[in-house]
């Protein structure tokens, strides 16, 4: 049996942290607070210019590599050149599959799950026979799977389904631990999306009703991201990171 000293974790060389999707947003400020702390890290995303950009941001012994998280082969090629991994935190996600359920194409539907869902599981399957003992995985889902906003019923099937996942994974692939963090409202490029003036009005009115007074920040999600990947005590959850929006009485 495991005692307490062989599996407690910390941010410490030679530690290896793997963040799928860490050239912008979450995954870097993910990536970058690894790497403070000293650890190996390897970031990877589709466009290898904005790899390189944050890669040079974050410093430290950060690495690249260039992947369509989509493309279950780029997926297996990628796990067979960096084993092995301590943490991984799996940032992969899209815009597909919001709107109107009234309006939602079930072809929209189907390509938010290709775009977040199928390759969450398929980064997870291909990378277990390249993870430590107790390596730690966090997906990153998002706080529409346990909301009632207007708009995001979709989201809420993607997001939910891969927060339903977490616990019996935990339970299934133990030693190592498997945790997920569901952000809330974070101010990061996948806003670009939406127009500026929209973008600002819809800020304004998530802060007047949230308990902290403030949309979140990519570093916000980070620092409960590497919170549960190196706790090696916690495993199974779901955390929410939506600065109290999402409790029942707001402010």
């Amino acid at each position: 049996m495991a005692t307490a000293s062989e599996t407690f974790s910390t941010i410490s060389s030679p530690t290896h942290a793997v963040v799928m999707g860490g050239s912008s947003g979450i995954g870097e400020a993910t990536a970058a607070l690894f790497a403070r702390g000293g650890a190996e890290v390897t970031i990877t995303g589709r466009d290898e210019a904005r790899l390189a950009a944050a890669a040079e941001r974050i410093g430290g012994k950060t690495g690249t590599y260039r992947m369509d998280a989509t493309d279950q082969a780029d997926i297996d090629a990628f796990f067979t050149t960096v084993a092995p991994i301590d943490h991984l935190i799996v940032s992969v996600s899209g815009a597909a599959g919001s709107g109107p359920f009234e309006q939602l194409e079930v072809a929209e539907l189907a390509r938010g799950f290709d775009a977040k869902f199928w390759p969450q599981l398929r980064i997870l399957k291909s990378a277990l026979p390249h993870l430590t003992e107790h390596a730690s995985v966090t997906l990153i889902t998002a706080a529409s799977a346990g909301s009632a906003f207007p708009g995001t019923s979709g989201l809420a099937a993607i997001n939910g389904a891969l927060n339903a996942m977490v616990p019996p994974l935990a339970v299934e692939l133990a030693p190592r631990r498997i945790n997920a963090v569901s952000p809330g409202v974070i101010d990061t490029p996948w806003w670009d999306r939406v127009p500026a003036e929209r973008r600002e009005e819809l800020f304004e009115a998530l802060v007047a009703t949230t308990p902290v007074g403030r949309v979140g920040a990519a570093q916000d999600v980070a620092q409960a991201i590497v919170s549960l990947a190196t706790n090696g005590f916690i495993t199974g959850v779901v955390l929410d990171c939506t600065g109290g929006a999402n409790l029942p009485t707001g402010r």
